[in-house]
């Protein structure tokens, strides 16, 4: 089963408690490519009080660290927008 837009959002809500977010399904795309038949494409725009302090490299870590039981269920690519509240 592959993994939804939806179940990303809620992961992240859980782990991360968003002030904003946002996740688009961008799998439309890139059909055609080759990396379409590994997996769906995903955008994800998220604001945190948890990304306070932390450089790109460390936001997008606790990104992916709050989806990694979801990685393996079909995320090709995720275009991450990560930032803390007063960097919006």
């Amino acid at each position: 089963m592959s993994v939804s837009a939806t179940e990303i959002e809620a992961t992240l809500r859980a782990a991360l408690a968003p002030d904003a977010l946002s996740v688009v399904d961008d799998s439309h795309l890139h059909a055609g490519h080759a990396g379409a038949r590994e997996g769906r494409h995903f955008s994800v725009t998220i604001t945190s009080a948890r990304f306070e302090g932390l450089g790109r490299v460390g936001r997008h870590r606790l990104v992916y660290d709050a989806l990694q039981t979801l990685m393996p269920r079909g995320i090709h690519a995720l275009a991450i927008d990560a930032r803390a509240p007063q960097s919006r």
